[in-house]
């Protein structure tokens, strides 16, 4: 059968390549009609559980400084400011190796590719908790001053490390689920990282009631349960449907991507696939924009959740790391809604179901905004999970769209350029910035600012919007000439 949108690597070695060990496995002879039929589904189901575990997981290990920011500003005096330097270095480092990294992923096997950043990001959190540790009996003053420079390094790169889970999952998706699809399961896949940041929460407390409550056990506790799900994810992960004896899905499922792959562009060097496909590609840049703005909502509620339930709502510190878990979960629900919404309401269209969940964030940010700070905390807590169940959608379609708007061979650098700029901007704006925003003028411009950001989110959105359905437009053109033949 003819490969539509394979990636598998030539024998041909180009630039670019990647060592033997970590390339991309080479093709095996077709199964048989009857045999394909038998494993493709539950191939699909396999591999659908190993890069959701592996993603889910990197999530236990990305970020746990929001949840110890309590404890981080009483022992350690650090300012609002300093502890969102500290989310900034890694959030900024995790966006550029989201883009960088996704080049060697597209060439890479990604059993191999996830595992790899999850046991490295694990060791990470491992050298953080460390830090602390060995830090313990110095004077308040240094101690603090050294603690937060030696994490901030450590931040940076623990964020290379979590660059190496989104590539790997994106092309995974894409390679063994077709487009008709690929809206319901990535919206499903997607909500990997809200299980993730949801039982971090949870793990964190676990590790509270076990082993006492310091910062320190927020790092290292849960990176010793990332070793044991990374291997789970290597036993469960394979890279493509042609190296297990399968054809392609697209083929498999009689459903072509939406910018098909030609064996010309697979060999392009890797500077030509991103200038052509990525850099110059306008819908591509609207896409990373929309991101900037969706992230900005996205990390300036999460990332603050414990801070401002502590100070501003008088939670406990239970009370603020559950706020933290309750967004996350809400998340869920609605990442998958937004999903279904996506392909079944507006048929494949991403951008309109992106836009109606941006316009509904807004009310319930009011809604976590307004109410005075001796409301019941039950409000916020409702407000959370609005925010988590809707806010998660669009960062999830912007994602999809990156892997659905491009050929299939650079899926997870077209996803990565847009989390780049998700990350390197966004959540930079979300993290320092709002930090920044917070001490000189108060919580309430903070609030006002994400508002302002939904809207340049949706106004982004709206410009792919257009090209979009063009692309539409014309598979459908083609699937119905297909079938007239």
């Amino acid at each position: 059968m003819p490969n539509m949108t394979t990636t598998t690597s030539s024998k041909k070695k180009k630039k670019g390549s990647v060592p033997r060990w970590l390339a991309i496995p080479a093709p095996k002879p077709q199964l048989s009609e009857a045999e394909v039929n038998a494993k493709y589904p539950r191939m699909r189901l396999q591999v659908f559980m190993g890069i959701f575990i592996g993603y889910a997981t990197f999530y236990l290990i990305r970020n746990n400084v929001p949840l110890v920011t309590p404890i981080l500003t009483k022992e350690l005096g650090f300012s609002n400011a300093a502890i969102g330097a500290l989310s900034t270095a890694l959030l900024l480092a995790y966006g550029f190796s989201k883009f960088f990294t996704a080049m060697i992923s597209d060439r890479s096997n990604a059993r191999l590719f996830l595992p790899i950043g999850l046991v490295l990001s694990g060791v990470a959190n491992i050298l953080l908790a460390m830090t602390g540790y060995m830090g313990e009996g110095a004077g308040a003053t240094g101690y603090a001053a050294a603690i937060a420079s030696i994490m901030a390094t450590i931040m940076v790169f623990n964020g290379i490390f979590q660059g190496m889970g989104w590539p790997p999952s994106g092309r995974v998706l894409v390679n063994w689920f077709s487009t008709s699809e690929r809206g319901t399961k990535v919206s499903w896949w997607n909500t990997a990282h809200n299980v993730g940041g949801a039982l971090s929460g949870l793990l964190v407390a676990w590790g509270f009631s076990m082993f006492g409550k310091t910062w320190e056990v927020a790092f290292w506790f849960p990176a010793v349960i990332s070793f044991v799900l990374a291997f789970v994810a290597w036993l469960l992960i394979r890279d493509n449907p042609e190296a297990e004896g399968l054809p392609t899905v697209d083929v498999y499922r009689n459903d072509p991507h939406k910018v098909e792959s030609t064996a010309e562009d697979r060999a392009e060097s890797t500077w030509t696939t991103i200038r052509k496909h990525v850099l110059t590609n306008s819908t591509m840049v609207y896409l990373a924009l929309a991101n900037v703005f969706v992230y900005t909502l996205r990390y300036g509620v999460l990332v603050w959740a414990p801070k401002y339930l502590h100070d501003v709502r008088h939670a406990s510190l239970e009370g603020g790391i559950a706020g933290f878990s309750i967004l996350e979960l809400a998340g869920i629900g609605g990442t998958v809604l937004c999903g279904y919404v996506s392909d079944r309401m507006f048929k494949g269209r991403r951008s309109p179901a992106g836009i109606l969940f941006l316009v509904a964030t807004v009310g319930a940010i009011l809604l976590y905004w307004l109410p005075s700070s001796d409301a019941p905390l039950w409000i916020a807590y409702v407000a959370l999970a609005l925010i988590g169940g809707l806010i998660y959608g669009p960062v999830m379609l912007i994602g999809l769209q990156a892997i659905d708007l491009s050929p299939s061979h650079v899926a997870g650098t077209a996803a990565g350029f847009t989390g780049l700029f998700g990350y390197a901007l966004g959540a930079t704006l979300a993290s320092a910035g709002i930090g920044i925003i917070v001490d000189h003028w108060g919580w309430s411009t903070a609030f006002v600012f994400m508002i302002v950001c939904s809207g340049l989110a949706v106004l982004f959105l709206w410009l792919v919007n257009g090209a979009e359905k063009r692309l539409m437009a014309e598979r459908a053109q083609k699937l119905a000439a297909k079938a007239q033949a």
